[in-house]
């Protein structure tokens, strides 16, 4: 076999990745406050760009493609109506205010900074007290006894290490805690599963005399720790925004947080002038900034035009509710825009839409379509199932309380969409809702 070595020229074709197409892909990801964010941080390196506080109108609804009744409008966000109340001290400077005021030794104010250290946001001891007291070099019947007295602030329940404590902590600060009670708190797994007539054994009480205690207990804070941080989390201002006008449904760009590219040409024909040795830099950096400011341009056209049809499809939902959600996915409002698939699921991941039923993910109104039968019409989706099944347990008898199968049978008869047990299931476990046989259990314990 003889080996030798050869060159030869061929063509071919090949998608480059370019820097610039990555950050334009980057560029349809992001919403409206990341945005500005990421062209300030290209401001800082570019003499010749700038970020505007206002953007400017859509070009027209003729160059959006759009219909008369989602051409775009002029209402802005109401960034005032989005400021939180101010949430007031921390559990944790709550917590050191109380201690300040215990009789404590200086020593033993020095050690409480510990059992700070260890509170969770629950109210609750995130660490054994055995580690509390290695850690402060003391024995552990040592921080056993400092705890007690840490457990005197208010409210009632902090420094608890388990829900039995906590709850023993509020009953004795409201002198309930009877041996009866504490026999209650020792058989916690039993009031779960609503064994009333073992817990009466148990505590060596009638059946009123229970349901009393039950009452009392359904009145305490389980996690007396969370009134403090329970800080609401700000909402993010949305970045497209639905409002019904004469004609019908209208879509438009928050201009209220949508930043613009101001790009300073006259500047640097300044600089070019004035330093003729420049005029490479001048080029590069300018084109830089004509070139971001085309494709914040490009997303701002993209998201009107993926959130003005995905409004178009949804005009139920937005008259009527959840209920009335239409299955709907990427390759459908990809083509009809004339985008490809992917473009349409990289806006979607990072846009917030304000409508009259809420503001959502852009991303919430693709949903699939559920199997129906044919006389029943058009297909059901699978968010349309959920809301349906979530008013359905709302509404139901709590001493009755509907099966995962039965809910399947009802809709399957009253909606025709055809579904299985376990996919009933699948959408109580995602909305959060517990099955019937633990609903039937609350249901007893809260009637006591």
């Amino acid at each position: 076999m003889q080996l030798f070595t050869a060159q030869s020229i061929g063509q071919r074709q090949s998608v480059v990745v370019t820097a610039q197409l990555q950050q334009a892909i980057q560029l349809l990801q992001m919403g409206n406050t990341d945005l500005q964010s990421f062209i300030e941080s290209q401001a800082e390196e570019n003499p010749f760009l700038e970020v505007g506080t206002r953007a400017a109108q859509p070009r027209s609804s003729r160059d959006l493609t759009l219909p008369s009744q989602l051409r775009s409008g002029g209402d802005d966000w109401d960034r005032i109506g989005q400021l939180a109340a101010d949430p007031g001290p921390s559990l944790y400077a709550h917590a050191a205010a109380e201690i300040a005021r215990l009789p404590l030794s200086p020593a033993e104010a020095m050690m409480a900074e510990a059992f700070l250290d260890a509170l969770e946001p629950s109210g609750w001891l995130g660490q054994p007290l055995a580690a509390i007291a290695d850690r402060l070099f003391i024995t552990e019947a040592e921080a056993e006894q400092l705890l007690v007295k840490l457990q005197r602030v208010e409210p009632a329940g902090l420094f608890a290490r388990n829900l039995a404590e906590c709850l023993a902590l509020q009953a004795a600060d409201r002198g309930l805690l009877t041996p009866a009670f504490s026999t209650l708190l020792d058989n916690l797994p039993m009031l779960a599963q609503a064994d009333l007539r073992g817990l009466c054994r148990a505590c060596d009480v009638g059946m009123d005399d229970l349901k009393a205690m039950l009452r009392h207990l359904r009145s305490f804070n389980p996690k007396p720790g969370a009134t403090f941080d329970a800080t609401p989390i700000p909402q993010r201002a949305p970045d497209l925004i639905v409002t019904r006008g004469e004609g019908g449904w209208r879509v438009d760009l928050n201009r209220s947080t949508l930043p613009t590219v101001v790009v300073r040409s006259d500047e640097a024909r300044r600089m070019s002038r004035r330093e003729v040795t420049a005029n490479a830099y001048v080029a590069e950096r300018l084109s830089v900034a004509r070139w971001l400011s085309r494709a914040v341009e490009h997303r701002n056209q993209t998201t009107l035009k993926v959130g003005a049809e995905v409004v178009r499809r949804q005009i139920d939902f937005l008259e009527h509710g959840p209920a009335r959600m239409r299955p709907m996915v990427l390759r459908e409002v990809a083509e009809a825009i004339g985008v490809h698939e992917s473009t349409v699921s990289r806006v979607c991941s990072g846009i917030l839409i304000a409508t009259p039923q809420g503001t959502f993910p852009l991303k919430t109104f693709f949903s699939a379509a559920l199997a129906n039968r044919e006389e029943a019409g058009e297909a059901g989706s699978a968010s349309a199932v959920r809301h349906r099944i979530q008013k359905m347990i709302a509404a139901e008898n709590p001493e009755e309380p509907l099966s995962d199968d039965h809910i399947a049978r009802i809709i399957g008869q009253e909606d025709g969409v055809q579904l299985a047990r376990r996919t009933v299931a699948k959408y109580r476990e995602q909305l959060r809702i517990p099955s019937s046989v633990d609903r039937r259990r609350r249901a007893i314990v809260s009637r006591m």
